[in-house]
């Protein structure tokens, strides 16, 4: 099955978790959790997100290397200009999936056009 999602002035977060539903197959009425659905999502006008002011500044994305001075951070604006609003939505998404062998299988079903 395919799904659209118009992300068209929505949060970024109620986007990630209807995608991220949708990739763990719980819409369909085979749903079992050790399967990967059959099921692909696209999200459209990924871009055109609603995301206010005052989140761009406060939200923080860290990631650490495992070297001593390796803690990076970097502000959810200063993450859109880099790289755009796909990398976030992706990031949002991968971790609303749930952390084992299928996560990635799954993930490989998502698709975000700007």
């Amino acid at each position: 099955m395919k799904y659209t999602i118009d992300a068209q002035g929505k949060k970024i977060g109620r986007i990630a978790s209807e995608a991220a539903a949708l990739l763990m197959g719980k819409s369909t009425v085979s749903f079992t959790k050790n399967t990967v659905a059959k099921v692909n999502v696209e999200i459209k006008n990924a871009s055109k997100t609603d995301v206010s002011a005052v989140k761009k500044t406060r939200d923080t994305y860290v990631t650490y290397t495992g070297f001593r001075g390796g803690l990076k951070k970097e502000s959810l604006g200063h993450l859109i200009e880099r790289s755009g609003m796909k990398e976030v939505l992706e990031r949002a998404i991968y971790r609303m999936l749930p952390d084992n062998k299928l996560r990635d299988l799954r993930f490989k079903n998502l698709i975000i056009t700007e």
